[in-house]
């Protein structure tokens, strides 16, 4: 594998964990890897508290929208190196079939959007998400992944999703 590597987070509805992962990882990843987000029924709308998070980390928000894993399986999509699941609900979902045989793994991630309560509560749902992917991205981007082949490279990145 060479870089720079594409990245597709997937997630059923595309508005809060994987379009955090996308944004934490084109921030830190840059300039090798590229990040994507997608959902199975994608709910069509970033989720608010998503964007306050991300915003409060001074991320950019503005290219981030929800969209269906259609996009990045329709010809002339990017090829994707690395597909990750964030919530248990992709993972149990038949994906579409990504060309050249990308690395998978489940990263599942409590999804902050079902969280009910105050508005406190809930953002703390976020931060909690928020902090979960930014480590795990961390950890992702200290692979050497250039000298690990590619099933060594999936037990690495499954161990990942486990912490």
């Amino acid at each position: 594998m060479q870089s720079p590597y594409n990245v597709l987070f997937l997630c059923t509805g595309n508005s809060a964990r994987s379009i955090m992962a996308e944004a934490i990882l084109n921030h830190k990843g840059q300039p090798n890897f590229t990040a994507y987000s997608a959902g199975s029924f994608p709910t069509g709308r970033v989720n608010p508290f998503a964007l306050k998070q991300l915003e409060a980390a001074r991320l950019p928000t503005s290219p981030l929208r929800s969209k269906s894993w259609d996009e990045f399986a329709k010809p002339g999509a990017p090829q994707m190196n690395f597909v990750f699941t964030v919530c248990d609900n992709a993972a149990r979902e038949v994906c579409p079939v990504w060309p050249g045989q990308p690395v998978t793994a489940h990263w599942g991630v409590p999804d902050p959007a079902a969280v009910a309560g105050s508005p406190t509560q809930i953002e703390r749902a976020f931060l909690d998400s928020f902090v979960t992917l930014d480590r795990r991205i961390g950890l992702f981007l200290s692979l050497p992944l250039s000298s690990l082949d590619k099933l060594s490279l999936k037990k690495e990145i499954d161990r990942i999703g486990l912490q």
